[in-house]
């Protein structure tokens, strides 16, 4: 049976996932937020996000924020399609007014880190800021190694949808899957939640060794793969040290690595990185990416921040985590990107 499906935020990949959603027959309505009119004005008069090379598929409707009730009314579910920069208005301005028994999907990406350095999702935190006014709502997740264009591309892609209905899982994923986006299930929305947003932090460490490149040798140097992968493999060791942390599952660990290297290789990370390793202070990268949204240094910063506290509690050794101090450095204290290579390194001799 067909469904409802209402998306608000007309950001990027809120916007793609109007293409598996319509496509597979649904009735789709595109809601902007507050900071969306343009799209909107562009979806109206031509049937096209500003940053797409294609149309929508026919059918999509699209809506003002003011008018974001209209379009949630009679949904199924509710795809949330904010930054992590609008976590605090969805909270505020959509999921504090929306009827409490719609689902909703959320595909933001981050983490929040507690006083005690705890580290916990977004959909956790909606869900102790919405307790607090009376509402009792679970909130399921996307993550996975997808980028929206190469979803709006069909590319084929493998995403998990995490949450704590599996019912509603179930649901989602017969209204979603195509033969292009293939969607795994798992009850586990912390590990998958902290899986995809560590990459986020992780692909800019490593993509600054694609900078260095740049730096040491010349723009015509072309790539080159051995630093790359040596800072993936760091990456990929200290992910693994905070899943375990989270307690995450090995299947959510395994999408985390998949999201990391497809991070590495396209996007907005990718090219702060970059612009870090060729030498660029941080203001300037950011002045170069005007208008760009970068969640990875957000992400970098409170995951540092929070093994820094867990490490004062006694909670966590910092020695395990030298390549998210160095991108926390490069961020804050304008340390240059060269990476410390000799901290990657170990010793199991005995």
């Amino acid at each position: 049976m067909k469904k409802v499906i209402t998306i608000i935020g007309s950001g990027m990949m809120g916007s793609a996932l109007a293409f598996p959603a319509r496509e597979n027959g649904n009735e789709v309505r595109l809601v902007g937020t507050h900071l969306d009119k343009e799209i909107i004005d562009n979806c109206k008069a031509h049937g096209q996000h500003l940053k797409f090379n294609v149309p929508f598929p026919e059918g999509v409707k699209y809506y003002y924020v003011e008018d974001w009730k209209e379009a949630a009314k009679g949904a199924d579910f509710i795809i949330g399609g904010v930054s992590s920069f609008g976590v605090d208005w969805f909270l505020e301005k959509i999921l504090s007014e929306l009827d409490p028994s719609v689902p909703v999907l959320s595909v933001t990406k981050g983490l929040i880190n507690l006083e005690d350095g705890t580290l916990i999702s977004y959909p956790e935190y909606w869900k102790r800021e919405l307790a607090k006014k009376g509402i009792n709502r679970e909130i399921c997740a996307i993550g996975g190694p997808c980028t929206s264009y190469e979803l709006v591309f069909h590319d084929q892609s493998e995403v998990a949808f995490c949450g704590k209905d599996t019912a509603t899982l179930h649901m989602m994923k017969e209204a979603m899957q195509t033969s292009y986006y293939h969607i795994s299930l798992t009850n586990d929305v912390e590990g998958l939640e902290s899986a995809v947003a560590l990459k986020n932090g992780y692909a800019l460490a490593v993509a600054m060794t694609i900078g260095l490149v740049n730096r040491h040798h010349g723009e015509n140097a072309g790539l080159h793969y051995n630093s790359q992968a040596a800072a993936f493999y760091q990456a990929v060791k200290e992910m693994r040290y905070l899943l375990e942390m989270q307690g995450a599952s090995r299947n959510c660990e395994n999408i985390g690595i998949g999201d990391l290297y497809v991070t590495v290789y396209g996007g907005r990370t990718r090219k702060i990185g970059i612009l870090l390793g060729e030498g660029k202070s941080y203001q300037e990268a950011l002045d170069i990416l005007a208008g760009v949204t970068l969640e990875s240094l957000v992400v970098s910063r409170r995951v540092w921040a929070a093994m820094v506290r867990k490490a004062e509690l006694g909670k966590a050794d910092l020695s395990l985590f030298p390549m998210l101090r160095h991108a926390a450095e490069v961020l804050d204290k304008g340390k240059d990107a060269e990476l410390p290579w000799e901290d990657f390194t170990f010793d199991e001799t005995v």
